[in-house]
Formats: C-alpha cells, structure tokens, sequence
C-alpha cells in the first residue's frame, strides 16, 4: 500500500480570493513504514502573502523570490502523488488550494480525484475522539508524539509528523524505520543462543468457550466505538480460533 503524507502552506485562507499555494510538502509511506522519499517546493505565489499567514509559517515574499511557479513542478508533483493514497489533516482546504492551482493551468490538468484518493485525518480524529480538540498539536500531545521543534507551520515538517500521528491513530505505531537494511543488519547481528534440547516445551494455554464468548462481545464494543470491525473480530467471524 503507498500513501503520501501531504501538506500546503498558502498566501491565505481563501482560493475563491486568489491565494495561492506557497509550499508543499509531502512524505512517501510503503507498508505503514516511511521510505525516505520526498517531494518539496517553496513557490513564487506571484502575490503578496497575508500579514496573518506569515505570523503562522514565516515564509515571506521575499523569501519566495526566484522560486519556481506551480506550473514548474506540477508534472513532477503529480507523478510524486499519482495512484497513492493522500493523507491530509482537514483535507478540504489543501484540495481545495491544489484544484484551484490545477484549474489555472487549463481543463487538461483536471482535479485532483483524477489522480489519487484522499484521507482525511481531521474526520477520523473527529470519530475516534469525539467533543475534542482534534488540531494537529492537539494530536501530537495526545499520542505522546514530540513536536517541541515545530514553533512554525511548515509543509514538509507538518507531513512528517503527520505520518506519526496517522499510524498512531491507526495501529500505535510511531516508530517510523527510514533505513530498513540497518535494522535487517541489527538483527543478524544479535547473539543467537540455540534451546537447550533437554528444555520441557512451553505450555501454550487455550481460551475456554466462556472466555471466547467474552472476547468477541468485547470486540463488538470496539467496533461500535470505531465504527467498523477489528481485525480479530473478522478472524473470529471467519472461523480462526481465539488464542
């Protein structure tokens, strides 16, 4: 499964005024595990940027000279995204800035559900913690996910923290491997101590009926609350023995 953890930074908050798209970031995901590979581009807005944006991501417009336009980089930002799932949090408002960039550059370009689906992460935060604050700071502390480094917005920095906050929403994973081969190599190196033959074989406890009983009631009690199946009620469901 490939995913692209995406963000925007903009002029400000409105496409329908003539904002513009500033800076994108976006992270490749494989398999729930970051592969290193990025796409990344500050972008000459051709306007000028609001006071109120700039006190948020501290990019200014003269920072922004000699960068390149959005019709510069959107062939390779759309082959970067193209079939992979996005993942953005309060996904409306970048869909929103990169269709309107995509309409400037003519019908051909078309929207951006022409080329990959979207995740919203803000609608999930939403049903899985309902009547809080879901922002991505909030997130961040309630996940235990260190964001100390972040005193401004920034697209590529919100991407990558974005990923932590999405697989652990998503299964508790936090620890994100870029480098598979140095933990392949971590693990051959590990001492290797064979059983002693004589060694009495473990005793693998089985769950009793009463017990099963009580933890596929359980798992329906989660799916209620998620709104959807767990993985081992659907193992129960198609015969597999609950352990």
């Amino acid at each position: 499964m490939r995913q692209v953890i995406l963000d925007t930074e903009t002029t400000g908050l409105e496409p329908a005024q003539g904002h513009r798209i500033i800076e994108i970031g976006c992270v490749e995901m494989l398999n729930r595990r970051l592969t290193g590979r990025r796409f990344h581009q500050y972008l000459q807005p051709d306007r000028e940027i609001d006071a109120g944006a700039v006190e948020v991501h501290g990019i200014t417009n003269d920072f922004l000279i000699g960068k390149p336009r959005f019709a510069e980089v959107v062939d390779e930002f759309l082959t970067f995204i193209r079939d992979a799932e996005l993942i953005i949090h309060n996904a409306p408002f970048d869909v929103g800035f990169i269709n309107a960039e995509l309409a400037r550059l003519g019908v051909a370009y078309g929207q951006l559900s022409g080329y990959c689906r979207v995740l919203d992460t803000l609608v999930q935060a939403r049903r899985l913690h309902p009547g809080q604050r879901n922002s991505l700071d909030a997130l961040c502390k309630r996940y235990s996910i260190d964001n100390a480094h972040r005193e401004l917005h920034g697209a590529l920095l919100d991407a990558e923290i974005l990923a932590e906050v999405y697989l652990a929403m998503t299964g508790g994973q936090v620890t994100l491997l870029l480098d598979a081969s140095r933990e392949a190599g971590t693990a051959e190196s590990a001492a290797i101590r064979p059983l002693s033959a004589t060694r009495a074989p473990l005793r693998v406890p089985r769950a009793s009926a009463e017990e099963q009983s009580a933890h596929l009631a359980y798992l329906k009690f989660i799916a209620g609350k998620s709104g959807g199946p767990s993985v081992w009620e659907k193992l129960a469901v198609a015969g597999e023995t609950v352990q």
